[in-house]
């Protein structure tokens, strides 16, 4: 894969690309549009920071593209919809700064109860004072973390360490998380009570912004702290200065603003007043950070090299990060289930239903239904399908895609079921999986059990005598070994479908023959691509 740097990026955190015999890295820095138009049709990867921008005109020459890596956290410099409608991955490097913004918590955290801040700047006017700049303890403290993701588990875990009681409102995580973090999950209105020191770690979306409103610091204790190190206008800005002004809120310390740079009243106000301390978004500014986020996009495209699922891509649905390592192996299912149906079922599909139940279905599984959509509709059209596209070329083909999910299951804790429809009837298939090796067990009515393999052999016959000892004989006698065997069938003598996992594919003449000895209503050589 020939990959493209075109902003300064760590070159340790590089070492994965440079050192891989699969990838060609070069670095261009500072070329122009033209020059960057001109060459970008050369290359299947690009890895950028801020100084490039990712425009459509940009991609229209990116003939060969597959993935952008934007190594840092946000991607206002990458039109992601341009990128997406060509099927080109997007991904970012979230969590490349998540012990960096852990540690800068903290910092802000201590330096506000020790006094830290006005206490050099004392000494260094030349006074000698002690009395003004008595500090407080985190020992014995109510924290109360809101958000207990990457960054939020972090900082909770250093706050236990300082023996404070810590609280956390997560209405996303399980209480097993919060479990092995060794703090109560709590509720928002519990947590804004009880706590002494507040911080939040969450996203900036419509349900957090503004998340801790007037009301919220008027139920707060007198004399709270009060953190933000995630983003800008999770904290009404008015309404935590009229809580500094008042008193209620003892101090203050924000790295990040819903403005940057700020240039609004509030926010001068709110940054210049005497009870805060306050730095530029300095969260992810370590040298360390700029390495990981390095590191993060270069094992990306490693992961896309090797066909393993993508953790950061922002335009392909994802699972939580914590959950991934849980999902992939569902991921795989979904995708062998989708392989193979598509070369089981009768053409012009006009609807696909994903079925999840058990346990997985507690979870979104959107991630999942694209993983097999994709490998469903890479047998239907001739355009290349991926996660990015899979769901615009099932709209563009007029298909119908649902998702159905119930926690309830007869025999599996966890199964999987595609099924698809068309003017000539349904196809259905079902898998689980078994010690973490995907396993189908069930096609149509039929109940099996069997592991899929890169070749498979599906015939569907009326079962009588000495049918599958002829089966046998002419794959033998066609040099094609048989290596597994499912049957599945309703009755004795009845109608049966037998999978057979083979070690070479059948060709054409020896289906015919097999289809005649054995009077198959349907038989079908299946190719898994692994």
């Amino acid at each position: 894969m020939k990959v493209l740097v075109t902003d300064e990026i760590s070159k340790s955190g590089l070492a994965l690309l440079t050192e891989d015999p699969r990838v060609e890295l070069d670095v261009k820095l500072g070329m122009s549009i033209l020059e960057l138009h001109q060459t970008i049709g050369d290359y299947e990867a690009i890895i950028t920071r801020s100084g490039t921008t990712i425009d459509e005109a940009l991609l229209e020459h990116a003939t060969n593209l597959k993935i952008i890596a934007r190594a840092g956290v946000g991607i206002d410099n990458v039109n992601v919809e341009a990128a997406s409608q060509r099927g080109i991955i997007v991904v970012n490097a979230p969590f490349g700064n998540v012990n960096s913004a852990a540690e800068h918590t903290m910092a802000l955290l201590l330096s506000l109860c020790r006094k830290v801040t006005i206490a050099n700047a004392s000494l260094k006017g030349g006074n000698w004072q002690r009395a003004p700049f008595t500090g407080y303890e985190l020992k014995g403290k109510t924290i109360g973390v809101i958000g207990l993701g990457k960054v939020g588990g972090r900082v909770a875990l250093r706050c236990k360490a300082f023996e404070a009681e810590v609280i956390a409102c997560d209405p996303y995580i399980s209480e097993k998380r919060a479990e092995d973090f060794g703090v109560n999950l709590v509720s928002l209105e519990d947590l804004i009570r009880l706590s002494d020191i507040i911080t939040v770690h969450t996203p900036l979306n419509t349900e957090t912004k503004g998340m801790i409103s007037a009301d919220h610091f008027a139920r707060m204790k007198d004399g709270v702290i009060i953190i933000n190190c995630a983003r800008g206008g999770i904290y009404e800005e008015a309404a935590t200065l009229d809580a500094l002004e008042s008193g209620k809120v003892l101090g203050a310390g924000f790295d990040v603003w819903s403005e940057e740079p700020p240039a609004t009243e509030t926010l001068k106000k709110l940054i210049g007043h005497p009870k805060m301390i306050v730095t530029p978004h300095l969260g992810a500014n370590t040298f360390e950070a700029q390495k990981n986020v390095a590191v993060d996009v270069s094992k990306e495209i490693i992961n896309y090299i090797d066909g393993r699922p993508l953790s950061n891509a922002v335009n392909i649905p994802r699972f939580d990060p914590d959950l991934m390592d849980h999902m992939k192996p569902f991921m795989a299912l979904v995708s062998i289930i989708g392989d193979f149906i598509s070369q089981l079922a009768p053409p012009n599909p006009n609807k696909i239903t994903f079925t999840y139940n058990g346990k997985l279905a507690r979870f979104d599984c959107a991630p999942l239904s694209v993983c097999g959509l994709a490998a469903l509709l890479n047998h239907c059209t001739e355009q290349e399908v991926n996660l990015v596209n899979a769901n615009l070329v099932a709209r563009n083909m007029g298909i119908t895609v649902e998702e159905v999910r119930s926690t309830e299951t007869d025999s599996f804790s966890n199964l999987v079921t595609l099924t698809l429809e068309s003017p000539e009837g349904s196809r259905t298939i079902a898998g689980t999986l078994f010690e973490g090796t995907p396993k189908i067990v069930k096609m149509r009515n039929f109940s099996t059990d069997f592991c899929p393999e890169e070749h498979m052999l599906v015939i569907n016959y009326q079962d009588r005598p000495g049918l599958i000892g002829k089966i046998g004989t002419i794959l033998g006698d066609a040099g094609v070994n048989i290596g597994n065997m499912s049957l599945g069938r309703r009755e004795k003598a009845g109608e049966a479908m037998v999978v057979f996992s083979i070690d070479s594919p059948a060709d054409e003449a020896t289906l015919q023959t097999l289809g005649e000895a054995t009077g198959a209503r349907y038989i079908k050589a299946v190719h898994l691509k692994g």
